[in-house]
C-alpha cells in the first residue's frame, strides 16, 4: 500500500521482500533477500538481514541478522544487535545489547547493556537492571541458560552457562555455570539437570 508508507530515498531494500501497510523506512535503513516488513513498523538507520519478520515495532540503529523475528510491539533502541535466529516477541525492548543466536525473548522483558549467549531463553517480565543512577553497567549471560520470568538482573552480573534463575529471582551475585539459583536475593541452591 504505497500510499501508507513511506520510504527514504536513502533507504535500499532487496529483491523479493514485502513492505506492508503503514511502514515507515527511514535514514541508513537496508533490507535483505525475502523479508517481511510490517504492517506498522519504523525503521531508522537498521539493517535487516534475510528472511526476517519484522511486524508492529520499531527499530533505530539496530542489526538483525538472517531469520530474525521481531514483534509485534518491540522496541529495538540503538546497538541492539540480534543473532541468526533469535526470536522476540510482543512489548520486548533491547538496547546495547547483543542475543546471540537461537535466543528466545518473547514477552514483556528489557535487556539493555548485555550480553546474551546462544539458545538463551529469557523469561517474560525479565529486566537487566543497567543503570545505578549514576554509571551503566553490564550484564553478561552464557550459552543454553535459562532466565526464569520476572528475574531481575542488577548489573553488573554474570550468569554462567547453563545456568538457570528461578521465577521472580532478584540476582545481585554471579551465577556459576550450571547452577540454579532462586530468591531474593538470589543464592545458587543446586547444579541444574543437564538438557536431555
Amino acid at each position: 500500500d504505497p500510499g501508507s508508507t513511506a520510504v527514504d530515498a536513502d533507504v535500499k531494500i532487496a529483491a523479493d521482500v514485502v513492505i506492508e501497510r503503514g511502514c515507515v523506512l527511514e535514514g541508513a535503513t537496508r533490507i535483505g533477500t525475502d523479508s517481511r516488513i510490517g504492517p506498522y513498523a519504523i525503521l531508522r538507520d537498521t539493517t535487516i538481514g534475510e528472511r526476517c519478520r519484522v511486524e508492529g515495532s520499531v527499530l533505530e540503529g539496530a542489526t538483525l541478522e538472517d531469520d530474525v523475528r521481531v514483534g509485534p510491539f518491540s522496541h529495538l533502541r540503538p546497538g541492539a544487535h540480534l543473532e541468526r535466529g533469535v526470536e522476540m516477541g510482543n512489548f520486548g525492548e533491547v538496547k546495547n545489547a547483543r542475543l546471540r543466536s537461537g535466543t528466545k525473548m518473547h514477552h514483556f522483558s528489557y535487556v539493555g547493556d548485555a550480553d546474551i549467549g546462544e539458545r538463551v531463553n529469557i523469561g517474560a517480565g525479565v529486566v537487566t537492571m543497567n543503570y545505578d543512577g549514576v554509571r551503566k553497567h553490564r550484564t553478561t549471560v552464557g550459552n543454553d541458560a535459562f532466565i526464569g520470568s520476572d528475574t531481575l538482573l542488577r548489573a553488573p552480573v554474570s550468569i554462567g552457562e547453563g545456568a538457570a534463575t528461578g521465577a521472580g529471582a532478584v540476582v545481585t551475585k554471579d551465577v556459576a555455570p550450571g547452577m540454579l539459583a532462586v530468591g531474593v536475593p538470589a543464592r545458587s541452591i543446586k547444579k541444574r539437570a543437564p538438557k536431555a
